[in-house]
């Protein structure tokens, strides 16, 4: 069966209906408390680093972490106190993410432009997967 809609189309489709913020913008709320990031990059892509206090999640198990119906489910996302700010590695695939989980019922959600590459061009901070555990390791 041939593909009647492009993978760009469905992008460009999500990104009309969600929020996206520029990393400049999301840099700027960095240190507010309101605000999670959240890598759904496939675990193999985290090996490079993640931004700074992200909260990994597959892309293949966001909607079961989300779900608080589901028995994967996971807390943090239970905090109506924060916007969870989706990012991959280009933004296609948490433009995507983004809008499933507003058809999910969140409205505390949005998508940085541009993804984890242009999160490291522009020069957001970052941290291996070793500090990452470290930091959450000291916080328990």
């Amino acid at each position: 069966m041939p593909v009647t809609k492009s993978s760009r189309a469905l992008v460009d489709e999500a990104t009309a209906q969600i929020t996206t913020y520029s990393v400049a913008q999301v840099l700027q709320r960095l240190q507010d408390p309101k605000v999670q990031l959240v890598d759904i990059r496939d675990p193999r892509e985290l090996q490079d680093g993640t931004a700074l206090n992200a909260f990994p999640v597959p892309r293949g198990l966001l909607e079961f972490w989300v779900d608080p119906a589901s028995p994967y489910h996971k807390p943090i996302f239970a905090d109506d106190s924060k916007e969870f700010i989706l990012f991959c590695a280009l933004g296609w695939r948490s433009a995507l993410a983004t809008k499933t989980l507003q058809d999910m019922g969140m409205t505390n959600v949005a998508h940085i432009e541009g993804g984890y590459i242009a999160w490291v061009e522009q020069g957001g901070p970052t941290e291996t997967l070793e500090q990452q555990k470290a930091r959450r390791a000291a916080k328990a």
